[in-house]
């Protein structure tokens, strides 16, 4: 039966009730700030490795997804994805506006004060953003997001007749996640690098192939934790309603 719009949000109400909190926020603010610190780009002695601060953070986004989608399914998993890129909107536009009010950051007194005019209008560029910036990121989110979750899904279901204890999770984890950042550094790199910076397209492939691999590494350190706490859910019940009502992933018992 067609999901009404009706039926659609009181499954979305319903599924961030079933949602730990504490995974909601480390999420919103994983995608939030993997952004903002998307602007300082890391300096590493090779020239063929291109990477931004915001991969201290950008794991944490792809683990919370994958322990959603292996206890909620990829459809709910990318629900919250999509509320979480809104939230993000809505926090870039409101530093945006911040940027355009006159003051002055406590930056600027560490620097000179009034001999450096310029530090107060690089800290409003960084943190007001810029349209295409902002543009590329979001799109490149929301995409890489779909991929991880329903890739991470599927090869989920390659492992289900013979059980999931950590290698089958580490397997589908690992796997979506590769092909879920280099979907978003790629994305990002072709929307914005390529037509923006001028890089070639050889150059967006190789940052997003390294990108991924660097961020996959910092992953692959933190799955067991993703791990432990999906196991910890499935044993305590937890989203139990959501799961009752409108089903299991894969058809997992709840």
């Amino acid at each position: 039966m067609k999901q009404t719009c009706k039926d659609f949000f009181a499954e979305v109400r319903s599924l961030l009730t079933s949602v730990p909190p504490l995974t909601f926020t480390l999420f919103i603010l994983a995608v939030f700030s993997m952004n903002l610190l998307a602007n300082k780009s890391l300096d590493i002695p090779v020239d063929w490795l291109a990477l931004d601060c915001g991969i201290i953070v950008s794991w944490a986004a792809f683990l919370c997804m994958d322990v959603l989608t292996r206890r909620y399914g990829p459809k709910a998993a990318t629900i919250v994805s999509v509320i979480a890129l809104l939230i993000n909107l809505c926090a870039c536009g409101i530093l945006f506006l911040a940027s355009l009010i006159p003051g002055t950051w406590g930056a600027f007194y560490d620097y000179g004060g009034g001999t450096i005019p310029a530090i107060n209008d690089a800290l409003d560029g960084t943190f007001g953003g810029t349209w295409y910036v902002v543009i590329g990121s979001a799109t490149a989110f929301l995409v890489s997001a779909v991929v991880n979750n329903f890739s991470n899904w599927g090869i989920g279901k390659l492992f289900r007749k013979h059980g999931e204890g950590f290698a089958a999770y580490a397997c589908r984890t690992y796997l979506s996640t590769a092909i879920g950042q280099f979907a978003d550094n790629l994305i990002f790199a072709l929307i914005v690098s390529h037509f923006f910076f001028g890089w070639s397209i050889v150059q967006c492939l190789t940052c997003a192939a390294t990108g991924m691999v660097a961020e996959l590494l910092v992953e692959i350190l933190f799955s067991p934790i993703g791990y432990r706490v999906v196991r910890r859910w499935e044993a305590q019940g937890v989203g139990k309603a959501y799961l009752e009502k409108y089903g299991a992933p894969q058809g997992e018992s709840v």
